[in-house]
């Protein structure tokens, strides 16, 4: 008998080995490592890791960080199009469109080699970093730094940003976050990604959609819409009376609560922790302040806690990265994870096919002439 589940909730799709969300419990694990270990480690390390489901030594490191620093470089006509697109366009838009872009320029045979297809994961990975932050600087009327190859992907995003090497406790602070975005289980851009590759579709259509899905509000869009909410309250004095509106209007408190967590994220103690560290270096208390009263309430009110997205608000924005382009921030993030799905999917493919239940009008309805309509 066929089970109706909106959503999908509670139902199992496919086996994986890369994550592994423990909503109940509030755990998080990557190829059996708890994410309150990985934070241990460079964003580097886990990308090794998801491709390769183990921690790589010391040379394998240097190979797979060689291997992603060699792939910066843009082709021209990606790089045209980021100068030329509309320099109001969302970034997160111009992500999605470029990445497809550079489907067009390879046009090797992704579907039956699977060496080619994890090269293509590491150039990804390698260049949606450099696709937010040219755009960014396109956008800005600035020139466009040179990729270098003695940075970490953390430090060489925010140079490329900004046109100078971060300082140590910036890079630290990306890094962290890269890690803790890396990977989620099927979450909805995840299984997006999963189901275009089900059909042998490319790698650059299943991560073009993937960014689709991860735009949405209701999943990596939030992070930006908890500044918006932040910047409209304006001050810790006034949190109380916002927050008892809004609940009042029944609307929703972006960053708190979250689809599968039903104790608190447990990404969200690390990004407090770098967004109470970043807000008292830069001197800019409120921010985290508001949060946290935020937090407090929704907590005691509504039983409901603070998401990964709460605090990488304040993170990102405390690093002073534009908010919209905190959703491009989390698709660099998570290209890892997304390209080592796709790998997966296609390591035992089986084409995503459900069924659905029909609610429409009763069978043998009978066309009228439409003159008689």
């Amino acid at each position: 008998m066929s089970v109706v589940s909106k959503g999908l909730e509670g139902i199992v799709a496919a086996e994986t080995r890369l994550g592994e969300v423990k909503g109940a419990e509030g755990v998080l694990f990557y190829c059996g490592y708890d994410i309150n270990e990985l934070v241990k480690l460079t964003y580097e390390e886990v990308v090794y890791l998801l491709y390769y489901n183990k921690l790589p030594n010391q040379t394998e490191l240097d190979k797979l960080t060689t291997a992603l620093r060699a792939e910066r470089e843009l082709p021209q006509g990606v790089i045209d199009y980021l100068k030329a697109a509309p320099k109001d366009a969302k970034p997160i838009d111009v992500m999605r469109t470029a990445v497809s872009m550079l489907g067009s320029y390879d046009l090797k045979r992704h579907d039956i080699d699977v060496s080619e297809n994890l090269a293509t994961a590491i150039r990804l990975t390698s260049q949606i970093g450099v696709i937010a932050a040219y755009f960014h600087r396109s956008r800005q009327g600035l020139e466009l730094p040179a990729v270098r190859k003695d940075l970490s992907e953390a430090a060489h995003f925010l140079y490329l940003m900004n046109g100078e090497v971060p300082s140590k406790e910036a890079e630290r602070t990306l890094d962290i976050a890269y890690i803790l975005h890396a990977e989620h289980g099927f979450n909805a851009s995840t299984f997006t990604a999963r189901v275009v590759a089900s059909t042998l579709s490319d790698m650059y259509s299943a991560i073009s959609a993937a960014i689709g899905a991860l735009k949405g509000p209701l999943h990596g869009g939030a992070n930006e819409g908890v500044i918006h909410m932040l910047q409209e309250i304006g001050s810790l004095e006034a949190v109380d009376a916002w927050v008892a509106d809004a609940l009042a209007q029944k609307k929703k408190i972006m960053g708190i609560g979250h689809r599968v967590y039903k104790v608190l994220d447990p990404r969200a103690p690390h990004l407090r922790e770098m967004a109470i560290k970043l807000t008292e270096q830069l001197g800019e208390a409120k921010w985290i302040q508001m949060s946290e009263r935020i937090a407090q309430i929704m907590r005691e009110q509504k039983g409901l806690n603070a998401n990964v997205d709460f605090y990488s608000a304040t993170v990102y924005y405390s690093l002073d990265i534009p908010t919209d382009l905190f959703t491009p921030i989390f698709a660099i993030a998570r290209m890892s994870g997304w390209t080592a799905h796709v790998l997966e999917q296609w390591s035992e493919n089986r084409l995503f096919r459900p069924l659905s239940e029909y609610v429409g009008k009763p069978y043998g309805q009978k066309v009228v002439p439409i003159e008689q309509r």
